[in-house]
């Protein structure tokens, strides 16, 4: 029996969809842009920034993260063919980012800020959703490993700079743009590649070997082209795999699961098992780390743009809820304690935007030839790599928790951000490895040490409490052992942000971020800024609309 007028649904505070929004309005970002040297691309990050934050754009990352990618082994006739299907939806996310140049076409560009403005475009396209980034980093960062073997350089590059997305196997020289995966990892060794047992036969063919051996985690397996370590005869080497052969022959590629994967769910990550599978060898035998070191520098730059991508994203998400949603009588975000986490997110996510854009500036430059700034990359990316993907996972959750339990149910979204986030601080090497990489540089390479205090002496003197942090970082420097490197890292990072903040962020942001991060002045959980901190002119710069 229905009564007039004893409707219970009615929608009340409740926000509007955030959708359509633009995902570059991002004065951090757009001013790191600008000051990295990719001004002229702007107007692009402009108008992706509005496309990223579409509502067709949005819908294409919900539907690639819930039609998941499914293998299929054997064709109906019992032929193998290890295929991956994906949803459509992941091809419209795959052609924008190709189109977009924001796999490896900025190697092809002889422009002053060809990197930073990829890194850029990434920060915004990234709004859409992560899984895909996967195989466009990976594409990106091939090049430099690809060039160190010229002849098959000048074959393969022209394709791999595409900016033309071509799904499905085929001749590689037959298609108009080529994406490609890596192999490194082996479930007996994992970050430990040295102990790979994946071995590389040579052939009667100068430079052509056979492979027979197990990865472990090879993600985007319909990727055209493999960059993969084994063991030669000469010691762990790197080699070119592609999928199909120059006679049009499916090489042996079999994939033998899609692991379940708790969160980057869009993108396939598989076991593919060699057995006489063709490759070519890319550089020297017995150099196969120092080989593909480059392909993991990029990889990790891209580690860092993910996870300065998600704060930004989850930051704008909970923005949006908390402008529109009261409680006890007051929007939520007029509320003392709710701006006091909004501001300390914004300061996370600028500092770790600014951080990945003067990251992306030296990637630049030393594309390019600057020598000057190759020891300051060498050092920072993987300081960068340490600490702004360990915050990602407790910056997403606070994020998540401005939304309550709105935000813990799927289809807000925020539940896939936060399954993504780990991920970021894994791949490339865990915390562990980054930490033990940097002590690594700073025992064997003198000119990183020295260049990442040249780049905090920029900023000496315009903050006390960076000035006494950076006195103490030399100290430790001087004198860390392997059990303190995450402490050392951690306060690189911290000092390192501050140093970007206090030269280009607004008082607000630079005082509020020394303060909390350096001087003390801090709880553990985010939202503890202290009472001098300038929340509303914080807020205003981060989420206009809250001002």
């Amino acid at each position: 029996m229905e009564y007039e007028g004893s409707a219970t649904h009615a929608v009340t505070n409740q926000p509007p969809p955030l959708a359509p929004y633009d995902a570059s309005a991002d004065t951090a970002l757009l001013d790191g842009l600008r000051r990295e040297g990719a001004g002229w691309a702007e107007e692009g990050i402009r108008r992706l920034g509005l496309r990223a934050g579409s509502a067709e754009a949005q819908e294409w990352g919900d539907l690639a993260n819930r039609h998941e990618p499914e293998l299929r082994t054997h064709d109906r006739y019992g032929n193998r063919v290890d295929e991956v299907e994906f949803h459509p939806s992941w091809h419209h996310l795959m052609r924008a980012a190709v189109t977009e140049g924001l796999a490896g076409a900025p190697w092809a560009e002889d422009r002053a800020g060809a990197h930073v403005a990829r890194t850029a475009g990434g920060l915004v396209w990234g709004h859409t959703e992560a899984g895909h980034g996967c195989p466009t980093s990976m594409t990106y960062a091939a090049i430099p490993a690809l060039r160190r073997q010229p002849e098959l350089a000048k074959i393969y590059e022209p394709l791999l700079t595409s900016r033309e997305y071509e799904p499905g196997l085929k001749v590689p020289t037959d298609k108009r743009g080529l994406l490609a995966g890596m192999g490194m990892t082996e479930k007996q060794g994992g970050s430990d590649v040295r102990t790979n047992t994946t071995t590389a036969t040579p052939t009667a063919e100068s430079g052509v070997y056979t492979l027979r051996g197990h990865k472990w985690f090879t993600s985007a397996p319909m990727c055209d082209l493999f960059l993969v370590l084994a063991q030669a005869p000469g010691g762990l080497s790197c080699f070119l795999v592609p999928r199909v052969l120059p006679d049009g022959s499916r090489n042996t590629f079999r994939i033998q699961r899609l692991k379940d994967k708790l969160g980057n769910r869009s993108n396939a990550s598989s076991e593919p098992e060699f057995e006489g599978t063709v490759a070519w060898l890319v550089g020297p035998e017995g150099q196969g780390v120092k080989t593909i070191i480059e392909m993991v520098n990029c990889t990790r730059l891209d580690c860092v743009m993910m996870s300065a991508t998600l704060m930004r994203k989850t930051l704008v998400e909970a923005g949006h809820h908390v402008r529109h949603r009261s409680a006890f009588g007051a929007r939520l975000l007029d509320q003392p304690l709710m701006r006091n986490v909004l501001a300390d997110l914004a300061l996370e996510s600028e500092a770790a935007t600014t951080l990945t854009l003067r990251l992306a500036g030296a990637a630049d430059r030393v594309a390019r030839g600057d020598t000057g700034e190759a020891a300051f990359r060498r050092i920072a990316t993987a300081v960068g790599k340490y600490w702004v993907t360990k915050r990602g996972p407790a910056f997403t959750a606070e994020a998540l928790e401005c939304l309550g339990g709105n935000g813990y149910v799927e289809e807000s979204g925020m539940p896939r951000h936060y399954r993504e986030a780990p991920l970021l601080s894994i791949w490339e090497g865990s915390g562990n490895v980054n930490a033990l990489d940097v002590l690594r540089a700073l025992r064997r390479e003198r000119a990183t040490a020295e260049a990442l205090f040249g780049e905090l002496a920029l900023a000496q003197g315009a903050d006390a409490r960076l000035d006494t942090a950076v006195t103490r970082l030399k100290e430790q420097v001087a004198r860390t052992s392997e059990a303190g490197a995450r402490r050392l890292v951690e306060l690189m990072a911290l000092a390192l942000q501050a140093s970007l903040l206090v030269r280009h962020a607004p008082p607000a942001v630079a005082d509020a971020f020394c303060a909390s991060r350096l001087g003390g002045d801090w709880g553990h959980a985010f939202g503890t800024l202290p009472d001098a901190a300038d929340l509303d002119a914080i807020l205003a710069r981060a989420l206009p609309e809250a001002s």
